[in-house]
């Protein structure tokens, strides 16, 4: 087979989080990440001295990590956290609800009992109740147990503080509390040094990213964007600002060279957004190479990469190269990320097994060495988040990743190899005489203005800016009235925050998080910054939330029992008229490299079985070959049904219980697939004595790999009791003591 060189590159980046008017952290992820991803990510290559990789740290994201480990910093939620529990009060208490679980339930969460526990007991009545039931040891094992839940592995194992409160797991002092407070800032501050010794010893290449994250092409010309998208809306005034873009990456540089005491050769752009403009610039700012998408390259040599049955993409002698691109200032080198490889680690793997994963990603780089023909190695690039994907994954994807890299490495047709290293050994790298300016995303930049709230969020950018201009250039002429050096350099500071991509990130349609508020605000607080340090009266657009609230999923509860003749067609609209309704807000068709199958979800209750509906977009039912459902409904224990899917129709199901078929499933299952997927369950075949809900999820697997889910988090809870239209308790308890009878 050929040789494949292999570049991973791992994204470590959060938003400056810091409050520009109080110098308080709005949000604590910075924080949180950095005990849980950014410490262990690097750490655990140590026990691969053969694999290296490239890491990518934003400089907004350094200068947050210098500030939390000098322990110089403010933020509300820490402080609340390590608050003595018998000072909490109403608003404290509030606040720890809305905030405590805001972490992956099943994977993070359901590590410790008593956490889930509370978390049960937070939810009647939207958690007033538990503002009146919960004691102060139910306080401070929600204290201690929500940052725990955001520990890296390494240290649940071997630290001494964090492994014995991991242990612990319930009835924490207050003492136990001063000990993790302290251990938290210790441990934050071994971060940035693990990536500086990682890089000395040669593993791994630190590169970086224009300095406050921003979409480059669109900060020197926004009117680009229609280039990639000639419908995408744009502001009134383009925002034209090519020396804010020469700042943010010399800026970038210069940080990046004060930590890790050496120049960055890389540039990961933000996003992968990249135009000639940019590269052009970055190239003069002494910038060797960048990264980006296949998308970006498929659109600049105007070539698919589109995958055949086997994996094997259209044109990948293209794709599996550097390739230089040529600029005015001379070349830079750009490599082009394997899209669908990176996304299997991002959304697919967390779902399996850690060893099966890892080797179906080594499997699949085995195969693409062994088909594609080329007189040089291929050059096969994975690029991702560093942090985000992890709290998907058990044990926090350290499994995962020690047995793909100890696959890797031990396999001797590959190497992997840091960014630098790949381009040198790649042999002769063809010329391109421009890039296409597109982004990581869909290749183009609809995600951060292509929606009215991105086109509002750059039209107030484009004000503060302005009056930013205005106020330098009174400075200029000397004017009575002028702003002092000073507040001029501490409004393009507020300049250059408000520039960064994560504002338009969440505008939009496109994503959504409990935080939008806190980032809406975030953002106008950066603007209102601005004319703050010139002494000017902020305009009143910045007291109004740009984000509209979203709406993530229509849920409605059962309404009334159904009535269902399994079929798999929609045959009657009594039937599953009164059944509760999970519908998504999702499209079919990709969405930053995803596509969704999955589009409705229903459910409900005869007297003796629990009937579950799920309807798939209709453009895709023509690609369910060999396929399968999984509709896992848990009490006590899991119940799933796997149905089999052949050329659209359902071949065979099957019923598992504890990992192992039962048999004869038809005495207690009804299936049936046509134009939708159709399960009955029999009562006294669920385990869900004493339960007074249950948990019911679908997932659509094809050829091993689990493709989509519903819902997204894993887990629907489904209630008892009249008031639900479901099985009352009562009856429940009933089968429960005659079952065990």
């Amino acid at each position: 087979m050929n040789r494949v060189n292999l570049v991973v590159l791992w994204h470590m980046h959060q938003p400056q989080y810091r409050d520009p008017e109080t110098g308080r952290y709005v949000l604590p992820w910075t924080r949180l990440h950095a005990t849980k991803d950014y410490f262990g990510m690097v750490k655990v290559l140590e026990e691969f001295p053969g694999f290296h990789a490239t890491f990518n740290v934003v400089p907004s994201l350094g200068k947050q990590l210098e500030e939390y480990a000098s322990g110089e910093f403010q933020e509300p939620w820490f402080s609340l956290t390590f608050k003595n529990a018998e000072s909490l009060t109403r608003e404290d208490k509030t606040e720890i609800l809305a905030r405590a679980f805001q972490v992956n339930h099943e994977r993070l969460m359901s590590r410790w009992k008593r956490f889930v526990e509370l978390y049960e007991w937070s939810r009647p009545a939207d958690g007033a109740q538990a503002l009146v039931t919960f004691t102060t040891r139910d306080w401070r094992d929600l204290q201690v147990l929500s940052q725990l839940a955001w520990m890296e592995e390494f240290w649940l194992e071997r630290d001494e503080v964090v492994s014995r409160l991991a242990s612990k797991g319930r009835d924490f002092t207050e003492s136990d509390k001063e000990a993790l407070k302290a251990k938290e800032i210790e441990l934050i501050g071994l971060v940035l040094p693990a990536h500086r010794e990682a890089a000395r010893r040669g593993q791994i290449e630190l590169s970086t990213t224009p300095f406050y994250h921003p979409i480059l092409p669109l900060i020197c010309d926004s009117d680009i964007a229609r280039v990639a998208n000639p419908s995408t809306p744009l502001p009134r005034r383009a925002y034209r600002h090519p020396d804010d873009a020469r700042k943010q990456l010399r800026r970038a540089r210069e940080y990046h060279e004060g930590v890790f005491g050496m120049k960055p050769a890389g540039l990961w752009p933000s996003e992968g957004s990249v135009s000639d403009q940019t590269l052009a610039i970055a190239s003069e700012e002494g910038f060797k190479w960048f990264g980006t998408d296949e998308g970006v390259l498929g659109r600049t040599l105007n070539v698919g990469f589109f995958r055949d049955g086997t994996g094997i993409p259209a044109n990948a002698e293209r794709l599996y190269r550097p390739w230089r691109v040529q600029t005015p200032s001379g070349g830079i080198t750009g490599l082009f990320r394997d899209h669908h490889l990176s996304d299997l680690i991002g959304f697919v793997y967390s779902r399996m097994d850690s060893k099966t994963a890892a080797a179906d990603l080594h499997g699949r780089l085995r195969f693409l060495g062994e088909r594609i023909q080329s007189a040089q190695p291929l050059t096969i690039c994975i690029f991702l988040d560093g942090e985000n994907a992890w709290e998907y994954y058990p044990g926090n994807g350290r499994e995962f990743l020690r047995e793909f890299y100890r696959r890797i490495e031990s396999d001797q047709d590959f190497r992997a190899l840091t960014a630098s290293e790949a381009i040198a050994a790649a042999g002769e790298v063809p010329v391109t005489a421009g890039i296409f300016p597109a982004s990581w995303i869909n290749a183009n930049f609809d995600v951060w203005i292509g929606d009215s709230e991105d086109v509002t969020a750059w039209e107030l950018l484009w004000d503060a800016r302005e009056a930013y201009a205005k106020g330098a250039q009174s400075e200029k002429e000397g004017r009575a009235d002028a702003p002092t050096a000073t507040a001029l350099s501490a409004a393009y500071e507020s300049i250059l925050a408000a520039e960064g991509s994560d504002w338009c990130w969440w505008f939009g349609p496109e994503h959504s998080t409990a935080n939008d508020a806190e980032f809406d605000a975030l953002y106008r607080k950066h603007l209102t910054g601005v004319y703050l340090a010139l002494g000017r009266v902020p305009p009143a657009e910045l007291a109004k939330p740009i984000k509209r609230k979203p709406e993530h999923a229509l849920e409605l509860a059962p309404s009334g029992f159904v009535n269902v003749r399994v079929d798999g067609r929609d045959s009657s609209y009594f039937e599953w008229l009164g059944a509760g309704l999970y519908s998504p807000e999702r499209r079919g068709g990709s969405m930053h490299g995803r596509i969704f199958y999955l589009h409705e979800l229903r459910y409900g209750f005869e007297e003796e079985r629990f009937c579950v509906r799920v309807d798939l977009f209709p453009e895709i039912l023509a690609d369910l070959e060999d396929s399968e459902f999984r509709v896992t409904i848990e009490g006590a224990e899991e119940l799933t049904v796997v149905a089999k899917i052949e050329r659209g129709h359902l071949r065979e199901f099957a019923v598992q219980r504890k990992n192992v078929c039962l048999l004869n499933p038809k005495d207690i299952v009804e299936v049936a697939f046509d134009r939708i997927l159709e399960v009955t369950i029999r009562r006294d075949a669920l385990d869900i004595a004493g339960k007074t809900h249950l948990r019911l999820g679908v997932a659509l697997w094809h050829c091993g790999l689990p493709l989509d889910v519903l819902p997204a988090s894993g887990f629907l809870d489904v209630s008892f009791g009249e008031e639900h239209a479901a099985w009352d308790i009562e009856t429940v308890e009933a089968d429960s003591k005659t079952q065990s009878l």
